[in-house]
């Protein structure tokens, strides 16, 4: 069973499958948004690049139902998340994290702990010695790391994405397996879970002494990403869900979100003697 599947499983069993509608759906420029009618809010990378457009009936109809999505199950939107169509999977995984939401603030984070504010290069204790490969051009990873890590591999489908002077750094996505396997540490962003390869990626990456899923989408209920080897969450937590639903519907990227939302690592921990007999 891939990633995604076992997410929404293990939500369905820890919330029990209860009712829940979604009060209120926006698809922006950069990100996606969905709110629950308990509040809760759930943010998904907006797919770029589409080959295809909502301008024909075929392609209308493969598209999220616009001006039909508040109001209905979470759970049928949530199923989103597998769709072959990109903004569908949007949709879903937005759904995914505002349940994931709903469920750490019931029932905390099994295996691991919550670290408000922290920086997700900081609780993956990323070091002079380690050697970083990066799948997804993460401007602010960037930054910290040019210059500070023994070696740092970009995998990202645009190589546009990186500047002049970081070109050499850049990797195609199909040699993401031969770059995440000589790493020390993995940094894989959240839009993973919705441009797709989520699976293959952590399969790769298994031999990293640390494996992270960074960016606003990666703010998923841990355990079945714990399960499958990730090590650091490192997503954020709404704080004020009709502010953020405002800044994604006006084209808000990760940059507006401080006004509306606080970062925050989810963190794996070790099992303990008494839990491991």
């Amino acid at each position: 069973m891939g990633v995604i599947d076992a997410w929404y499983d293990d939500l369905a069993q820890v919330l029990a499958g209860e009712a829940l509608a979604v009060r209120d759906v926006r698809v922006g420029v950069f990100y996606t948004a969905a709110q629950l009618v308990t509040g809760h809010v759930g943010l998904a990378f907006t797919p770029r690049g589409l080959g295809d457009t909502v301008c024909c009936p075929r392609s209308a109809a493969a598209a999220p139902p616009a001006g039909r999505l508040a109001g209905q199950d979470a759970w049928a939107l949530a199923a989103y998340a597998t769709s072959p169509v990109p903004l569908r999977r949007a949709v879903g995984v937005a759904v995914l994290n505002a349940l994931s939401a709903l469920a750490m603030e019931r029932h905390g984070i099994p295996g691991g702990r919550l670290l408000p504010g922290v920086d997700a290069l900081e609780a993956a204790a990323v070091g002079p010695a380690d050697r970083v490969a990066m799948v997804g051009a993460f401007t602010p990873f960037l930054k910290a790391l040019k210059g500070r890590v023994a070696a740092l591999w970009v995998v990202d489908r645009h190589r546009d994405a990186l500047r002049d002077d970081e070109q050499h750094l850049w990797w195609p996505p199909e040699r993401a397996r031969d770059v995440l396997g000589t790493a020390s540490v993995a940094l894989i962003t959240g839009s993973a879970l919705v441009e797709g390869g989520i699976d293959d990626l952590l399969d790769a990456a298994r031999g990293a002494r640390r494996v992270v899923l960074a960016g606003p989408t990666a703010s998923p209920w841990p355990r079945p990403f714990f399960a499958r080897g990730v090590d650091v969450l490192g997503g954020i937590r709404a704080t004020d869900g009709s502010r953020l639903l405002q800044i994604v519907g006006e084209g808000g990227s990760g940059y507006f979100f401080e006004a509306a939302a606080e970062k925050v690592c989810i963190v794996r921990e070790a099992p303990t003697a008494a839990q491991v007999a």
